[in-house]
């Protein structure tokens, strides 16, 4: 049975929810998802290995009500079927309190809940835990739950991420308000987002979400307010800020390499240990891909799917409930890793470069018998463990704004149709927005400084948080600096230029590398020593493979590009050249840190 109801909140909005019952009196436990993508619509990730139709949320209820558990959907405020305003992120944990409240007072509930869902539906859940409501019992964050927003997932550390605007453009063309006003659809529907990406930066009211001011307005809010301070520490948007009070329930985190959120799952993972038994699986997936084995341009092998190890998600997620629900045993370990790599190199039936990879259980993360090893950078483009000579010149480059290093894969999501994530060669090509003849390799260019091993002797297996330590210094008053972990495969028949696959990579604006809550402004040349997070990563670099760092000052796309001019976040109007640097010398050792393990076979 299904009944669709306007829940009441504490402010008077009603927000639609449907409510799914098994069959007989009850009462039940229930399950939760809090979407802004319709409670009634098919979610695109609920698909398996077996079946690639993405599923109904009813058919997905009606599998859970089948094993005797309520489910219910419900629309997150100003979306689909809710009253309200949709501010993006920040009602979302009074309004799930609100929601499990109401929740707990329905006949047909036991006075137990549990949560799940995928990406927005992942935050929601986080707000709500950080509030610990009553008969909260389980949750599952599928790539979501921002452990703190500004170091990821509206922000990087100061640079702005790019998503954030292509899906705000996206879904204001599918908000209650243009589809109730056919002008403010026919004029959303009319702007090119990849024109307008090419006409940055953007000003309020002069930019393609002009026709819907709410949407407009709560994303320049996220792109202006640049420093980490109470507005970044708001419910919704910061769970380390709650780890200590957070729900204390049994939870699963997951994520993946080629997604935005694996630093959240990781540090949500260690944040809450002490609140519950918690469960951590990174796989080698796109956002919310978890039964697909191909990312990018790279094939990750029959083993790289969840469906390989777990039945399918369903079924995962229904012997997690059951497990903590009703008490069936669960023997599964605390964490479950897919380490890339080990694959033939070759190029498959489709086209895909054969990378490889398999699964790995562990204990805890990070992986306890992981070794921090340095890998420092020399001016003559060397990557070894020794570290550099005494007097050794500093590498400088022009940082261009208005011709920015382009974005090509990684770990993103939500940027279509001008960026996708997942595994690529870091070579230009037409297929990439930003892109420009002759499209040569990103590591050519003037402002790409390229550090790397020699061929390999013996594998090498990194797995675990990967951090660049730099010394660097500029010309003017801010910049950026980004960092790139690459995995390089040698030539071949099928590669006879080798292939350059990006790991993960990260970016620091400068005026953040002190305090995030104090941004301040460089005197021309002043050198300074920042750590750049990657994120965390698991690659297996093969015998003949070299390890590489790139380092440059932009990644556009995915990330807004800084003007070097000092002006405040998202308000620049000018642009500079900056000449950035890089020391590598005895005095100021720029280097990265991999997390080596032991390789068995």
């Amino acid at each position: 049975m299904t009944t669709t109801i306007m829940v009441p909140m504490r402010d008077g909005v009603r927000l639609a929810a449907d409510v799914h019952l098994p069959a007989g009196g009850g009462p039940f436990p229930a399950i939760m998802e809090r979407t802004p993508y319709g409670r009634a619509e098919a979610s695109r990730s609920e698909i398996t290995a077996a079946d690639r139709t993405p599923a109904a949320r009813a058919e997905i209820a009606a599998y859970f009500t089948a094993h005797g558990y309520a489910v219910v959907y419900q629309d997150t405020r100003g979306r689909y079927g809710s009253e309200g305003v949709f501010v993006k992120y920040l009602s979302d944990g009074l309004d799930g309190f609100d929601t499990a409240a109401w929740l707990l007072k329905q006949p047909w509930c036991d006075g137990r809940f549990a949560t799940m869902g995928l990406s927005y539906a992942a935050h929601t859940q986080a707000a709500l835990g950080c509030l610990n409501p009553p008969g909260l019992q389980a949750q599952i964050l599928d790539c979501g739950g921002f452990v703190n927003a500004w170091r990821g997932g509206i922000r990087q550390n100061g640079a702005f991420e790019l998503k954030q605007a292509t899906w705000a453009f996206k879904n204001a063309g599918l908000s209650p308000e243009a589809l109730a006003d056919p002008v403010m659809r026919a004029a959303l529907a009319a702007e090119d987002i990849r024109d307008w990406f090419a006409r940055m930066p953007w000003k309020p009211g002069h930019s393609p979400l002009r026709h819907h001011p709410d949407y407009e307005a709560y994303l320049f809010e996220q792109w202006t307010h640049g420093a980490f301070d109470e507005y970044w520490q708001q419910l919704g948007i910061w769970t380390e800020g709650f780890h200590q009070s957070y729900a204390p329930v049994p939870m699963v985190h997951m994520s993946s390499w080629f997604d935005p959120y694996p630093v959240t799952a990781t540090q949500n993972y260690i944040g809450l240990k002490a609140r519950g038994p918690q469960r951590l699986i990174l796989g080698p997936w796109t956002h919310g891909d978890r039964s697909d084995s191909c990312f990018g341009d790279v094939e990750f092998g029959p083993d790289a799917p969840l469906d390989s190890w777990a039945g399918d998600w369903r079924a995962y997620r229904l012997r997690f409930f059951n497990h903590v629900l009703k008490g069936v045993p669960l023997d599964e370990p605390a964490v479950r890793v897919f380490v890339m790599g080990g694959g033939t190199g070759r190029r498959n039936a489709a086209g895909k470069l054969e990378h490889g990879g398999r699964w790995i259980s562990a204990n805890d993360w990070p992986l306890p018998n992981a070794k921090p090893t340095a890998f420092h950078l020399h001016n003559d483009g060397r990557l070894t463990p020794t570290a550099p000579a005494d007097g050794a010149d500093p590498l400088s480059y022009d940082f261009d704004p208005a011709h920015p290093v382009p974005t090509i894969g990684g770990a993103l999501t939500s940027l279509e149709p001008v960026a996708s994530g997942g595994a690529w060669d870091q070579t230009e090509s037409p297929a990439f927005f930003g892109c420009a003849p002759p499209y040569l390799p990103l590591s050519s260019r003037p402002d790409v400084l390229a550090f790397q091993t020699e061929p390999l002797a013996a594998p090498v297996q990194v797995i675990g948080p990967i951090e660049a330590e730099l010394w660097v210094a500029t010309d003017g008053p801010d910049t950026d600096f980004t960092a790139k972990l690459i995995d390089v495969h040698p030539p071949s028949a099928d590669y006879p230029g080798g292939y350059a696959m990006i790991l993960c990579d990260g970016i620091l604006r400068l005026r953040y590398a002190e305090d995030p809550a104090k941004p301040r402004l460089r005197a021309a040349g002043e050198i300074t020593r920042v750590t750049i997070s990657l994120g965390p990563i698991a690659n297996l670099f093969l015998p003949g493979h070299r390890i590489r760092l790139d380092i440059s000052s932009s990644n556009f796309p995915k990330f807004d590009v800084n003007a070097n001019t000092g002006e405040a976040d998202g308000m620049a109007r000018r642009k500079r050249i900056a000449v950035n640097t890089v020391f590598a010398d005895a005095g100021r050792p720029s280097r990265v840190v991999l997390p080596l393990t032991a390789y068995r076979r």
